[in-house]
């Protein structure tokens, strides 16, 4: 049960390691533009950074990585990692999102303004760090769960909000009405419907690419989980495993929340021999837990 328990450690440890860097690069690359009121080579500084779609997208990405490390923190704490399915397919829209970002830079902004341009300063962070390290974060720490094609289609969504409204403010409004200027330079550079046409399967096209690398991790994963649960409980009395676990947990843990780990319960069920059911597993690691005596310990503490 100690590697169980370190493996679930290193697990949490990795996811949220990976979105505090992230995090915490959007901010910085994000805060230098705020702080930024000047740039004789962009003019969309100070508050007048949230038009851009790079800010925007990693802003997205940086939220949605902050609302995994709460669990990956209660993780650590119960030995329970488990991410819910609407945060990963939230930081898969995120990560979707700063990958366009990324291509758009390094394919189309950098060739025509420089690529010392486009990849310093704040630059530096939005356009290549944060996406990059997001990708990764994404599509080896977060793996816990199989991506779907629907969540491509749902990831497209902050792409063609965007879409919209940039061809709203530039084309319907224009930025003699108070609108924005072309500063993608998609409308000028290019006929009106070629970005339009091209950009949203553009974009499946990265979320597909997203999702077969997240999928293939996650196939590795529950590969090397399952033979490592295999190895270790195919023949074992997967009762007193779990009792011994319920134990462990209730001595370590000290909370008066009790969470029972189905999802490692399942899998142990899953690749042993016995007739054990997970209902009665259950009931066996509350029972003993309950019997450790960490809890009534802390009951008497805290009346």
């Amino acid at each position: 049960m100690d590697r169980v328990m370190k493996v679930t450690r290193r697990q949490c440890m990795l996811a949220m390691v990976s979105a505090l860097v992230v995090v915490v690069c959007v901010c910085i690359g994000v805060t230098m533009n705020l702080t930024t009121l000047y740039d004789e080579n962009f003019d969309h500084m100070g508050l007048r950074t949230f038009c851009m779609f790079t800010v925007n997208s990693n802003i997205l990405a940086a939220a949605s990585m902050a609302m995994v490390i709460p669990y990956t923190l209660d993780g650590l704490r119960k030995h329970n990692y488990h991410l819910p399915r609407w945060i990963v397919v939230l930081v898969y829209a995120g990560v979707t999102a700063v990958a366009l970002t990324f291509l758009i830079s390094l394919l189309i902004l950098a060739p025509v303004k420089g690529f010392v341009l486009i990849f310093t300063g704040s630059r530096f962070f939005l356009h290549g760090v944060c996406p990059i390290l997001a990708i990764l974060a994404f599509c080896f720490f977060m793996s816990a769960q199989k991506l779907r094609f629907v969540d491509s289609l749902i990831a497209l969504i902050p792409v063609l909000i965007y879409s919209v409204l940039y061809t709203v403010m530039v084309v319907v409004v224009g930025e003699e009405n108070g609108g924005w200027n072309d500063f993608y330079g998609f409308f000028t550079r290019l006929p009106m419907w070629v970005p339009l046409a091209a950009i949203l399967p553009l974009t499946l096209l990265i979320a597909t690419g997203i999702r077969a690398l997240h999928n293939r991790s996650y196939a590795r994963r529950q590969s090397e989980e399952a033979e490592f649960f295999r190895e270790a409980f195919a023949d074992a009395d997967i009762r007193s495993v779990v009792a011994a676990m319920a134990r462990m947990h209730g001595a370590a843990l000290k909370t008066r929340d009790i969470t029972i780990p189905t999802r490692i319960i399942s899998i142990m069920l899953e690749n042993n021999n016995g007739d054990c059911t997970l209902e009665e597993c259950c009931e066996i690691y509350l029972k003993e837990y309950i019997s450790s005596g960490s809890v009534m310990e802390l009951e008497k503490l805290w009346i």
